[in-house]
């Protein structure tokens, strides 16, 4: 079973939720961003980090804007699925921008990141980081992934949205980055069976295709 949700924010409770407690060995989580467990690096984080890696499935999970990226970027790459992944503790993995891998059958094509908009209130390196955006580089290899695939894959996860569901949720922001440019892009020549996002915080169906996240849980069962 693949079950996909939005950000869990650290918020451990959340792994007590029903739907969760039903997967079983060999079973898939996927969260949309914001996963917030790595964030301070400190004794008691890393305790948490070991009991939720320690869990008989896979977490995986596309960073947000509140994921340390320095602390997540320290950790060795390593290959999974057919993409490359950091893996954080046993079974708690990060998913690489641009990566395609291959779960149950089925192909996921991930890309995390955001902006803080909120950035002049934070501490760079600290509670935000540069690299929340993507480079041109990360976007070239994303779109040779996908050519490689011939523009198509069954799912696609990320952390923000196109423009036009920016808009659609009332969520646009004052300018467009670099981002959601390139998610523009995706979204007009891939071709894909749904698209789950969580940066929101909604649990919303937008259309057959755009599923906005939040605590609300989707099973993939086609």
């Amino acid at each position: 079973m693949i079950l996909i949700t939005g950000d869990t924010h650290a918020e451990i409770e959340r792994f007590k939720d029903k739907r969760i407690n039903q997967l079983k060995k060999g079973d898939t989580l996927i969260i949309c961003g914001d996963f917030g467990f790595v964030w301070d690096g400190s004794e008691s984080e890393q305790k948490l980090l070991k009991k939720l890696g320690k869990k008989k499935y896979n977490i995986l999970f596309v960073e947000g804007t509140h994921d340390n990226l320095s602390l997540l970027r320290e950790l060795p790459l390593e290959e999974w699925n057919g993409g490359m992944v950091r893996r954080v503790f046993g079974n708690l993995m990060k998913l690489e921008r641009g990566n395609i891998y291959t779960i149950e059958g089925k192909t996921f094509f991930a890309f995390g990141g955001g902006e803080s908009l909120d950035m002049d209130v934070r501490s760079e390196g600290v509670t935000w980081w540069n690299e929340e955006l993507p480079t041109e580089e990360e976007i070239t290899q994303a779109r040779e992934r996908l050519q490689n695939r011939q523009n198509k894959v069954d799912y696609i996860i990320t952390h923000e949205c196109t423009e036009q569901i920016q808009h659609f949720l009332n969520a646009t922001s004052e300018h467009t980055n670099t981002l959601t440019k390139f998610l523009n892009e995706v979204a007009e020549t891939v071709t894909f069976r749904r698209w789950y996002f969580g940066c929101y915080h909604r649990d919303k169906q937008i259309s057959s295709m755009y599923h906005a996240l939040f605590q609300s849980c989707q099973i993939i069962e086609d």
